[in-house]
């Protein structure tokens, strides 16, 4: 009797075993679709060739999925008629880019592996090859996830940090992801590379005292002060010396008052994270250590998986 409850127990560890590993994991391919990094990694290398601020959109693209419904390909979706999307939600609308560089990744794996690997793993893939191709560390994805048929244009205007955010207001939309105050900066360090509008940082750059007085005049000469006067969609690099080099130097500009962004100022501010800022500026490893972790840790936010959990979609723009 005894052997037989023992016998029970463990079908019922291995059975548990099983379920955890069903999760994502970084073999999830290695039969069914082992060619999947090289085809994203050549797509994505012409891609980057063509033009460098593509590896910070397609990079933010994975930001602005993993916060809305988990890391689910969501944000991909077109509106339609009887379908909204996200992709026209406040954070999203004129400024999320690189659908089609997407769309050429997904055709590139289809016609290697038919039906095989989701939108929501080739966005995290590419996530990580934008990365390493502009100079940043690499790591392995974890794979496995599936797509969404549904998305939230609510989720996507609640959950996304503003670019007007303060410290508090940072720490606790990371919070509600599962992210510390430590991954929050750390993932922050993405706005090493690419490019914002001028209807993002007008605020900061006209009315905030955190910031060199050099700089506001440098980055006011092309974006106006009021809105609609023409240049709401005029571009200026996050990191002031080498916007499309993966490396620490936003936390530089960060000790120096030149962040771009309200809410990148407010990491170094004389709050909570100025040592975390420091410490980056004192070692990129450290930075790149964290950072990977951090991807990671947004990576596993509330993935789709299993057979009766979401689809793999044909086409990233739209549910099967």
């Amino acid at each position: 009797m005894a052997s037989t409850r023992a016998a029970a127990t463990l079908l019922l560890l291995l059975a548990l075993a099983g379920t955890s590993s069903a999760q994502l994991s970084t073999g999830f391919y290695s039969y069914s679709c082992p060619g999947v990094y090289g085809a994203v990694k050549s797509v994505m290398q012409s891609a980057i060739a063509r033009e460098k601020r593509m590896g910070a959109s397609i990079l933010r693209l994975f930001f602005h999925d993993c916060f809305v419904q988990g890391c689910d390909a969501s944000l991909l979706l077109d509106d339609t008629p009887s379908f909204q999307g996200e992709k026209m939600a406040n954070p999203n609308n004129g400024s999320v880019r690189g659908f089609e560089v997407i769309d050429a990744v997904k055709s590139a794996v289809e016609k290697l592996c038919p039906g095989v690997v989701s939108c929501a793993d080739i966005l995290a893939i590419a996530a990580r090859d934008s990365v390493v191709i502009l100079g940043g560390p690499t790591w392995d994805v974890k794979v496995g996830r599936r797509d969404s048929t549904t998305a939230s244009f609510s989720g996507a205007n609640n959950n996304i940090p503003p670019p007007t955010s303060g410290l508090a207001n940072l720490t606790s939309l990371f919070a509600a992801q599962g992210l510390s105050q430590k991954d929050m900066v750390a993932l922050s360090g993405a706005h090493t590379i690419g490019q914002a509008r001028c209807t993002n940082f007008r605020a900061h750059i006209y009315n905030d005292t955190d910031i060199d007085a050099a700089f506001a005049r440098t980055r006011q000469s092309g974006c106006p002060s009021t809105s609609g006067a023409g240049g709401d969609s005029n571009l200026a690099p996050l990191d002031l010396q080498t916007p499309t080099v993966f490396e620490n130097n936003y936390y530089r500009n960060l000790l120096a008052k030149k962040g771009l962004l309200h809410s990148d100022q407010e990491l170094f501010n004389g709050g909570a994270t100025d040592a975390l800022v420091q410490s980056y500026v004192g070692s990129q490893s450290a930075f790149f250590a964290d950072f990977v972790a951090g991807m990671i840790k947004m990576g596993d936010i509330t993935p789709l998986t299993g057979s009766n959990n979401g689809q793999i979609r044909k086409n990233c723009r739209r549910v099967n």
